[in-house]
């Protein structure tokens, strides 16, 4: 079976740690972008935006490979948007 990976190499292979960092690097610099980035940082970022969106926490564990949801929960101290919405039932 082949493997095909979703950002392939001219040769069709995957990119190395290396070659993704420099990727990063270029994208945000020509962007204009004066933080840092780096591929960490767009895990996080995209987890945490699912996370607020409201993408149940076992779906973006699946999503990024994590064994455990303890890993995953790392999240929900980051996303605060979807949090200050929830509604009390006790206040109802």
């Amino acid at each position: 079976m082949e493997t095909i990976y979703l950002f392939e190499s001219p040769r069709k292979e995957k990119y190395s740690v290396n070659s993704v960092g420099k990727i990063v690097s270029k994208v945000t610099l020509g962007a204009g972008l004066k933080g840092r980035v780096s591929p960490h940082i767009l895990r996080h970022s995209f987890a945490t935006h699912l996370l607020e969106a409201g993408t149940d926490l076992r779906y973006i564990q699946l999503l990024l490979g994590y064994n455990s949801t303890k890993t995953t929960g790392i999240y929900t101290h980051v996303a605060t948007n979807s949090f200050n919405s929830i509604k009390n039932p006790v206040d109802s």
